[in-house]
């Protein structure tokens, strides 16, 4: 087994920022960078089943038709993943197959980073966002020879992760159409499965403004608000920082406020009465009375949120859900009392989860954020669940080294 993080001959000179976080996830998951191949996850006949029963089944022909044949002219294979990163289908030439079986890039395998090392289905899946790893960006050296190009699919009606499609081969996938081409037959294939849905009516609006609200808070300094109007066509609000403090106190106070709640909870200083109102009028004047009303102020419209996605992971026990979707504190700037709460009321539960799950990806995770990378108890944590052979644990001690240093 590899001594260090990342091997010589790859590239760290280059490595870029979320290739490099991959590399660490999947040492801290304890992959081996001397591994041949992937685990198999499925055997023939539950694969059968997986496959018959999964949704992709029903695009595979047109993928096939608009993908498969151009990635087989070109020497390469393509594949696609269910939401676990279990290929259910690989697809090329026999001679590319019995290749990319050298490295159980076999059906039945699973890709995930966290058993297979860093990939561009396992990053795909593992950051929700297209992901291109090239040759010696591979975790695991059996792998160096190939390049990967995936993109995730979706659900059109629920935006469920369905899984990701992959497109696998040699240097000459190194271009930007590689990319274009294999997102646009996601694409194609999440169009065909929106026709394919039965009619069903949309859910009933709410019966004062047909209006749904959808809140992104996490990370950002500004909040940015989609309103739906139901008719497919969500327009997007980029709010100014105080506004965003109000419209994310009040989406967190399904009842409303009083003005004086609020000014409490904007405020850390008294006499802010005057200027509160003239900016509950200035946010008026940018939703209009249907979405802001008053006597207590509230939202008059449904609100859902990146935040309260967070909370209800959590609430169901799936800590590695929540955490992905955690981008950030709530409104990380904001020193409004009541978003101070808010932030902590988000963060403070996750980490404790993160704490006890002896989980040393996903405390890695937390530990290479930007908010997570002074936290000397994660460390310390993290510290106890890898293990002294694991090529991370110089990098814990280290940084655990740095924080002594810096604490006194």
């Amino acid at each position: 087994m590899s001594t260090g993080l990342m091997t010589k001959d790859a590239g760290t000179r280059r490595m870029r920022a979320e290739v490099a976080a991959s590399w660490e996830r999947s040492a801290a998951a304890g992959v081996d960078v001397e591994q041949a191949d992937a685990p198999i996850a499925l055997e023939a006949p539950d694969l059968r089943g997986q496959r018959e029963a999964h949704p992709l089944a029903r695009v595979l022909p047109l993928l096939d038709d608009v993908l498969g044949r151009e990635v087989r002219d070109c020497g390469a294979v393509m594949a696609l993943a269910d939401a676990e990163g279990t290929l259910l289908w690989v697809c090329g030439t026999p001679d590319r197959l019995r290749e990319a079986e050298r490295i159980g890039f076999v059906e039945g395998s699973n890709w995930d980073e966290r058993l297979a090392g860093t990939n561009a289905p396992g990053l795909a899946l593992a950051t929700g966002r297209e992901a291109l790893v090239t040759r010696e960006e591979h975790f695991r050296t059996a792998v160096r020879a190939w390049t990967c190009a995936a993109t995730p699919i979706h659900d059109p009606g629920t935006s469920r992760l369905l899984g990701v499609l992959d497109v696998t081969g040699g240097d000459a996938l190194v271009v930007p159409q590689t990319m274009a081409m294999v997102r646009a037959a996601a694409r194609l294939a999440e169009a065909e499965l929106a026709r394919q849905a039965p009619s069903q009516p949309a859910p009933p609006p709410d019966r004062a403004t047909g209006l749904r609200l959808v809140l992104e808070i996490l990370g950002r300094d500004e909040a940015l608000l989609s309103v739906d109007d139901g008719r497919g066509r969500p327009s997007q609000l980029r709010l100014s920082r105080r506004h965003s403090e109000i419209v994310a106190l009040l989406a967190s106070s399904p009842t409303g406020l009083t003005g004086d709640e609020l000014g409490v909870l904007l405020y850390e200083e008294d006499g802010g009465t005057s200027t509160l109102r003239a900016e509950l009028n200035r946010l008026r004047g940018l939703l209009g009375d249907d979405l802001l009303a008053s006597r207590p102020y509230r939202l008059a419209a449904p609100v859902s949120g990146d935040w309260l996605a967070v909370e209800a992971q959590l609430a169901a026990g799936d800590v590695r859900a929540a955490l992905r979707g955690y981008d950030g504190p709530v409104l990380p700037r904001s020193t409004a009392p009541g978003v101070v709460r808010l932030r902590e009321a988000v963060a403070a539960p996750l980490r404790q989860a993160l704490l006890r799950c002896a989980m040393p990806d996903l405390m890695s995770t937390w530990t290479r954020s930007g908010w997570g990378r002074d936290d000397y108890d994660m460390w310390v944590a993290q510290q106890r669940v890898v293990p002294l052979t694991s090529p991370m644990r110089a990098l814990v001690d280290g940084q655990l080294a740095r924080l002594d240093a810096e604490l006194g």
